[in-house]
């Protein structure tokens, strides 16, 4: 893994992955698409859409565990307190050798720099939320997000999937 170029492609997403409007039937169908995915796929794990300030969507799939929702919260915090991925928050300060109590004072209890927390980004509004999963290793969360985000924006995700 290359933390630049992950980065660079990391930008990419978020700049790119933007819907055109949100209402919470959209949010839902992120959420759904999300769940069908870990379903078919037999992940164990833990999906949360949310506004800032108002849960949208929560599933817990077969294997995610009481620890996946706590993770969820954290790496939602993460997306909430920078407007950005947790996995690019986590990279940056990897590559700095620094961490979010050092650099910002921000407990690992309510903050994880871990990948799986993604940007619910809306145009013309910005940043108004997160889309955060929980139970697999943290690349393969934030690429989970990615992917069920290209399918709902009607991108090819070959494009914005890490390499």
């Amino acid at each position: 893994m290359d933390i630049d170029r992950d980065l660079q492609q990391i930008a990419q997403q978020e700049k790119r992955l933007v819907a055109p409007q949100f209402d919470a039937d959209f949010g839902w169908q992120i959420g759904m698409h999300l769940h069908e995915l870990a379903k078919t796929r037999g992940l164990p794990i833990a999906i949360d859409v949310r506004t800032f300030g108002q849960l949208i969507f929560y599933s817990a799939l077969a294997g995610a565990t009481p620890d996946n929702a706590d993770w969820v919260r954290r790496k939602s915090n993460t997306v909430a307190q920078f407007r950005c991925s947790s996995y690019a928050v986590g990279l940056r300060l990897a590559e700095s050798g620094s961490t979010l109590a050092d650099k910002f004072g921000l407990s690992n209890a309510d903050y994880a720099t871990h990948g799986g927390g993604f940007p619910l980004t809306v145009h013309g509004a910005g940043v108004i939320g997160s889309i955060t999963v929980s139970g697999l290793p943290q690349r393969e969360d934030h690429g989970l997000i990615v992917e069920a985000l290209c399918a709902l924006l009607g991108h090819d995700h070959a494009e914005f999937a890490l390499s």
